[in-house]
């Protein structure tokens, strides 16, 4: 690469390497197409490559500009990170999107209480929200996640992380179910009822079917679901069971008629993240962010801290 770059060529470089689409980098950069073509002219020119190639209506990028994405990307998150060091940091201040990714039950009772805490702080920060899935774990930069909460067995590898705590499963039931007052549920029991799984989010409950598979026995499932709601409302009109983590069951007992019971087989302990991209480790807005919704999700009703599997 030659070494006439100026930042707004970098900038437009990033920009027009996310978007693939001369249009979409312009509305981005607040300029017209005719000038990031101009732009585009002059990088293909400094980096004696074409960058981007047209296949069929698309543009794709060529592997010099795959390189260079991450590159500029660092250069650039450098120094804006110099730039917020120089201004000293200011939270009323902050325009941004932030983006989030947890389970539907984060999103449904810890994600109220963490917009009202931010919004008095950060009034110009705005909270764009995901339903996290595994695999995204892998895709943090991709998909630009800001801080994820997931559910896994150890710590994560590969992303910068910090615990929030840890519980075991239980069998959660309608509060009348026949099970609901056993002294102990067997294996039997737990399989002679039908189950609910919800499917959104972390995974909460393949260690149950694992367990199972191990002793040569599987559950019949009346409903899949990726929603806690729509789970609930069928519980509580049933005699099915659902395996969830202690902190969840309790949560919920606070807005359904259900109760809960051990299992009849132990599991992997739950161990509950906080997630974010190594990338802003040390970026003073995003570090003092992911301190405040911390702070948030220890102190929530709904927290994911460490408990006891059942109330003595």
């Amino acid at each position: 690469m030659h070494n006439h770059m100026n930042l707004n060529l970098l900038r437009t470089l990033h920009i027009l390497l996310e978007e693939c689409h001369v249009s979409k980098a312009a509305a981005r950069l607040h300029i017209t197409q005719s000038a990031v073509s101009r732009q585009l002219a002059q990088l293909r020119e400094l980096c004696d490559d074409p960058l981007l190639v047209r296949e069929g209506n698309q543009l794709v990028a060529t592997p010099r500009a795959l390189f260079l994405k991450q590159k500029v990307e660092v250069l650039l998150n450098d120094f804006e990170r110099l730039i917020i060091d120089e201004k000293s940091f200011q939270p009323k201040d902050w325009e941004y999107e932030l983006i989030l990714a947890s389970s539907d039950y984060v999103a449904q009772y810890v994600l109220p209480e963490i917009a009202a805490h931010l919004h008095p702080l950060a009034p110009k920060l705005g909270i764009n929200y995901y339903l996290w899935q595994p695999e995204y774990i892998e895709r943090l930069h991709e998909m630009k996640i800001d801080l994820a909460t997931s559910m896994l067995v150890k710590k994560p590898e590969g992303v910068s992380s910090l615990k929030l705590g840890e519980d075991t499963s239980v069998c959660l039931m309608e509060a009348s179910h026949p099970l609901s007052n056993a002294e102990k549920i067997t294996i039997d029991d737990f399989l002679a009822y039908p189950h609910i799984k919800v499917t959104g989010g972390a995974d909460k409950d393949s260690a149950t079917d694992k367990v199972l598979k191990k002793m040569s026995l599987n559950r019949r499932f009346s409903l899949k679901v990726p929603f806690f709601s729509a789970a609930m409302n069928r519980l509580v009109l049933s005699e099915d069971l659902m395996v969830v983590p202690t902190h969840v069951a309790k949560s919920l007992a606070r807005h359904w008629t259900i109760t809960y019971q051990e299992l009849p087989f132990d599991l992997p302990i739950n161990q509950y993240w906080l997630i974010w991209h190594p990338k802003y480790d040390n970026d003073v807005a995003h570090q003092w962010m992911r301190d405040e919704i911390y702070s948030v999700i220890q102190d929530s009703d709904y927290s994911m801290k460490t408990i006891e599997q059942i109330d003595s």
